[in-house]
């Protein structure tokens, strides 16, 4: 009654070491990896290579003029402004209620 069954799974131990051993040989390919290819410490940092800043030349000119031109013509006399919009005549409450609501 003491035998073991094995179902068809690996056992804890065995788990164990295929883990560990999997760890060993992934750091030891990013060693040998960072050896061959110059990813080892040893070496300085490249310094970044510094670029001039851009120039950015903005000439304006702050005394911009509009011309109103009326009709077209573009005469040099200033035209005349127009006469302002005539207020709405205000609603009566029994005007306001019969208007449908504006939703």
């Amino acid at each position: 009654m003491s035998e073991e069954s094995n179902d068809g799974t690996m056992s804890g131990l065995l788990k164990t070491i295929i883990g560990t051993v999997g760890t060993i040989v992934t750091a030891g390919g990013a060693y040998l990896g960072s050896q061959m290819f110059g990813g080892g410490s040893e070496q300085p940092a490249a310094q970044p290579v510094q670029q001039a800043a851009p120039v950015i030349n903005i000439t304006t000119n702050n005394t911009q003029q509009q011309k109103n031109v009326v009709g077209g013509g573009g005469g040099g006399a200033a035209a005349a402004k127009p006469a302002p919009a005539p207020k709405p005549k205000p609603k009566t409450a029994k005007e306001e209620l019969e208007e449908a609501p504006k939703w």
